[in-house]
C-alpha cells in the first residue's frame, strides 16, 4: 500500500526533527562512529512512527540501538515539544536497524573480487 502525502508530511518533519535531536543530543556521533536517521515511516493512523537508523562505524550496531530505545522516552518529549503544533498527537516510535550502508559495502567488496579478464 502507497503511503498518502499526509503520512510522507509527518514523515519528512519527524526524520528532520529527529536528526536535530539526535544532534543537539549527541547521538550521531559517538565513538567515532556515526549515526544517522535514514528514513521513517509512518503508519496509515499516524499513531506510529517507524525510524530506521542507519549506523557507520559504530562496533556494536545492536548495543546502540537498544541504548537509543532506552532513551525512546526523553527522545520522544523533545520531539514533542518540536512538533506538537503540526500534529494532533505525537506518534509512538520503533527504532530499527538500517543496514542498507552495510549491503551496499558488501556489494562493493565482491564487485572488487570478481575477475574480468581483458580483451586482447
Amino acid at each position: 500500500m502507497e503511503e498518502s502525502k499526509r503520512q510522507k508530511q509527518i514523515g519528512n518533519l519527524i526524520q528532520q526533527e529527529m536528526s536535530d535531536v539526535f544532534q543537539r543530543e549527541g547521538l550521531n556521533i559517538i565513538d567515532n562512529g556515526m549515526i544517522s536517521i535514514s528514513k521513517v515511516k509512518v503508519t496509515p493512523d499516524l499513531m506510529e512512527a517507524r525510524i530506521y537508523l542507519s549506523f557507520f562505524q559504530i562496533p556494536e550496531p545492536m548495543k546502540m540501538l537498544d541504548h537509543i530505545k532506552d532513551l525512546d522516552w526523553k527522545l520522544r518529549k523533545l520531539l514533542a515539544a518540536k512538533i506538537k503544533n503540526q500534529v494532533r498527537k505525537i506518534p509512538i516510535l520503533q527504532y530499527y536497524l538500517d543496514d542498507t550502508l552495510e549491503y551496499v559495502f558488501k556489494m562493493e567488496e565482491i564487485f572488487k573480487g570478481l575477475h574480468i579478464p581483458k580483451e586482447s
